[in-house]
């Protein structure tokens, strides 16, 4: 591990996933400085912890200050939260890879992104077919070190009430024992191991692998640093 002290950047910093990662990262010895892009204002008196307030809709006013080391992307919504498929997608897809390409550009040198367990280009599920195609245009760009993550239904406890995700982590729970062998990376995961798996990744040495299944994120996780 190098001692050099890194500056981490972090969109989507209030979600499920990314409220446990600014924690690990804060908590992280090799991070001097965690900046965070909000929609809205966070309390967080953690000394690392750095934050711009945006609604996000106009990234080139604000693009010089998508600096720093390691960017992670948690950003992450539904199609009935968003409203409709295409608002979904503009968020999940294309504000996700506007990001990225800022922080190529501005010559970060690690990506980490929260994708989905199933993501395929060429699903005919919206959702996945949607996903796929945000990771295949973060392939394509020009940063070092890329990873990612595609979790499974994540566990903990949101902020925002979801009644159709509550009913299906009681279900993942109940089925969970019976996922064994090929169907272990479709058991639930907590967000806290995900956003655990990211730190850990940027922190090791480099590798050439891209994508990271359900179960390997729990198992990095669990293996600690």
């Amino acid at each position: 591990m190098k001692s050099t002290l890194r500056k981490a950047v972090v969109f989507g910093a209030t979600g499920l996933v990314g409220s446990h990662l600014v924690q690990a990262l804060c908590e992280h010895a090799q991070y001097a400085e965690v900046l965070c892009f909000n929609r809205h204002a966070v309390v967080n008196d953690h000394p690392k912890y750095k934050e711009i307030t945006s609604t996000l809709t106009d990234l080139k006013s604000f693009a010089k200050q998508i600096v720093g080391d390691d960017l992670f992307i948690c950003l992450g919504t539904t199609i009935k939260r968003a409203g409709s498929k295409e608002n979904f997608r503009r968020i999940d897809h294309t504000l996700a890879i506007d990001i990225a390409r800022i922080a190529s550009r501005n010559n970060m040198k690690r990506l980490l992104v929260v994708s989905s367990i199933g993501a395929n280009e060429s699903s005919s599920n919206f959702y996945l077919r949607t996903k796929g195609e945000m990771e295949q245009d973060m392939m394509r760009l020009k940063i070092p070190q890329k990873a990612i993550l595609r979790p499974s239904m994540l566990l903990g406890q949101r902020k925002d009430f979801r009644i159709g995700e509550e009913a299906g982590k009681v279900l993942m729970k109940l089925s969970s024992p019976l996922m064994l062998g090929k169907l272990k990376k479709y058991k639930g995961i907590k967000a806290s191991d995900v956003a655990l798996a990211m730190v850990i990744i940027a922190v090791s040495e480099p590798s050439k692998r891209l994508f990271f299944e359900s179960d390997e994120v729990r198992e990095i996780a669990r293996a600690g640093f």
